[in-house]
């Protein structure tokens, strides 16, 4: 035991009952009623403690809680602790002084819930043993702890329906293409109708207006009068001619009356 750590109380009975063992006469295991049960060799209390990893059974006066014997618990189950036979409610305990010697004597509940509680206190110390040094062990090495394996087995599968998306990502390519400018596009069903297909009617350029047979005759009426009418090139020039030699003659009548020069 180390000095420096502290001391706990893991389990207390006010009576126990001590018994001195006969010869073993074989290796079957020991027998309570072998015992002499009616004649205990001593009475008192018990208190099982720990410190470190090792715990102690202590057997005390129940008064003045002078120590009687203590038995110093390494290993459960073990050697320092062993059972009987024929019986849940006795034990062998293995007996130290401080000078080394040690001695077996019998150890028995009045109630099989103490010998119960003896047990379990025991049991959960040792227990937590093992659990700080698998603890120790892996802050050492962290890489010896358990790992985790989420790789696939050799021949396992997986299988993935993604057959919603695909008809989502359809519905959103059928929206948002174009309609073609000689097909026909169809109008989306409403909501909570049958679908029907209704086209939408063709874009067509708009008809020229019938003619009748007595309007026709007056458009070309009206087109022979504008051909008629046009004058041609030489007509133009001659008309001009005439303006010219007509006002060229009168110029020449008003220089000569009148005496002025035409510049």
């Amino acid at each position: 035991m180390a000095d420096g750590e502290y001391e706990s109380v893991l389990c207390v009975k006010p009576e126990v009952l001590v018994y001195r063992l006969p010869p073993r006469a074989s290796n079957r295991g020991y027998r309570a009623a072998e015992w002499q049960l009616d004649q205990p060799a001593w009475s008192g209390r018990m208190r099982i403690t720990s410190q470190g990893n090792v715990a102690c059974i202590k057997l005390e006066d129940k008064t003045s809680g002078e120590l009687f014997a203590q038995a110093p618990v390494d290993q459960f189950p073990g050697l320092a602790v062993e059972g009987v036979t024929d019986s849940s409610r006795y034990f062998v305990l293995r007996i130290e002084d401080g000078n080394g010697r040690r001695a077996f004597i019998g150890l028995g509940f009045v109630d099989r819930g103490d010998a119960f509680d003896f047990n379990v206190a025991l049991q959960d110390h040792f227990k937590w043993v093992k659990q700080q040094s698998e603890l120790a062990k892996q802050a050492q090495d962290p890489e010896q702890g358990p790992k985790l394996d989420l790789g696939f087995k050799e021949g396992q599968t997986i299988k993935l329906c993604i057959a919603n998306m695909k008809k989502k990502e359809g519905a959103l390519g059928r929206r948002s293409r174009p309609g073609g400018s000689g097909g026909t596009s169809l109008i989306p069903p409403p909501p909570g109708g049958k679908a029907s297909l209704v086209p939408l009617p063709e874009k067509q350029a708009p008809p020229c207006p019938a003619q009748s047979p007595a309007g026709a005759q007056e458009a070309e009426a009206s087109v022979a009068w504008l051909e008629h009418q046009t004058p041609t090139a030489e007509a133009a020039a001659d008309i001009w001619g005439d303006f010219t030699q007509a006002s060229g003659s009168t110029s020449g009548t008003a220089q000569q009356t009148t005496g002025w020069v035409q510049f």
